[in-house]
């Protein structure tokens, strides 16, 4: 900004010199709508929040729990409520002055950290005989170590490599085709693939097998024919063993079933003796 000369002064030397230094022009405060803003408007309403600055170290009243017990090494199992409320109370007066809403959960576990407090003064109820008095600790304890090994267990996911924070995939884009090529196979090859082949047939053939049609009913009265006019029949012989086994069970069950009809009689003079069978209309 040029300042103007003074009366009967001239504004330059005898040969009309150059006029005047300009001042520097001043720097932009700010953009706006992207055009610099060279003084701030005069009724600019900053908040006094605004400008406040909050750094969440704890992530809720466990986490700052925890936090106290740690840091002073604490027995998490027997912990001493008078000194850890006091600790505990004294960060919650600092949060209260300056967000009430966000103390309100903190105020919450203050209060189950008196209340556990006062029950450790009063008597101990009457328990069963045998068994150990309730703890009134019990409860926060086992919540503290819940929640001290989920958060352990979280910060384990987080040091694991994460896509887009560690490492990038990488893409690439062939755009030339590549043409199919297959092997090549020898004269051995395709006679051991056949050989193989052969193999697995032989393996997987089926077989028919054909069941004989026997009848109890039909043996029962074959036996009571070879015994009919005989006075007694050893035992063994009374089966064809030249039939073969099936043969030989349908006769063993037709024996069964006559004697339980009571048609025919087996006998043994003593252990070990021959075993003969009669028929039981038939006189001794």
């Amino acid at each position: 900004m040029s300042v103007p000369a003074a009366a009967g002064e001239t504004a330059g030397d005898g040969d009309g010199g150059a006029p005047p230094d300009s001042a520097e022009a001043p720097a932009a405060r700010a953009l706006l709508y992207g055009e610099p803003l060279l003084d701030l408007p005069q009724d600019l309403y900053i908040p006094p929040e605004a400008l406040e600055v909050f750094l969440e170290a704890f992530q809720g009243p466990l986490d700052l729990l925890l936090y106290l017990i740690r840091r002073q090494n604490f027995n998490i199992l027997d912990i001493p409520l008078a000194e850890v409320t006091r600790q505990y109370l004294g960060y919650v007066e600092q949060i209260r002055r300056s967000n009430l809403e966000l103390a309100a959960d903190y105020l919450v576990m203050a209060a189950m950290l008196i209340e556990i407090k006062s029950r450790l003064l009063l008597p101990a109820r009457p328990s069963e005989p045998g068994a150990e008095p309730e703890d009134p600790r019990a409860e926060l304890v086992r919540r503290l170590l819940e929640y001290e090994r989920i958060k352990l267990g979280a910060l384990q996911l987080d040091e694991l490599p994460l896509r887009g924070r560690d490492f990038l995939v990488a893409q690439v884009h062939i755009e030339q085709a590549v043409a199919e090529r297959f092997p090549d196979v020898s004269a051995d090859e395709l006679r051991a693939a056949w050989a193989d082949i052969v193999r697995r047939a032989r393996l997987t053939q089926h077989h028919r097998i054909s069941r004989e049609q026997l009848s109890v009913r039909e043996h029962m009265t074959l036996v009571l024919r070879r015994l009919q006019g005989r006075r007694f029949v050893e035992f063994h012989e009374l089966f064809e063993i030249e039939r073969g086994v099936p043969v030989l069970v349908v006769t063993f069950v037709a024996l069964l079933e006559l004697a339980r009809e009571r048609l025919l009689e087996i006998t043994q003079a003593e252990a070990f003796a021959p075993i003969y069978v009669r028929l039981s209309w038939q006189p001794a």
